[in-house]
């Protein structure tokens, strides 16, 4: 991926992993990792980080401590109800 110089890193990756969530390359309940983002994008784990907030944030992920990072299912809101 070719960063735009003008916008932070962070955004232009929460955009392609919301391009991939939406076209299904990211199934319901897909694992993200930190580690191999960091590396795809070549950027460091908090760049990643602040991507993933931004997800999370928009409630296209979820975090579950211990576990890991996932895309979020429809079944996940029914908790929330």
């Amino acid at each position: 991926m070719e960063f735009d110089p003008t916008r932070p890193k962070w955004q232009q990756i929460a955009e392609e992993i919301t391009r991939r969530i939406k076209s299904g390359q990211y199934p319901e309940r897909f694992q993200l990792s930190e580690v191999r983002l960091a590396a795809e994008f070549g950027v460091n784990r908090d760049t990643i980080r602040k991507a993933t907030a931004a997800l999370r944030d928009a409630g296209l992920i979820l975090t579950v401590p211990n576990l890991g990072t996932f895309v979020r299912s429809t079944e996940d809101d029914q908790g929330d109800a």
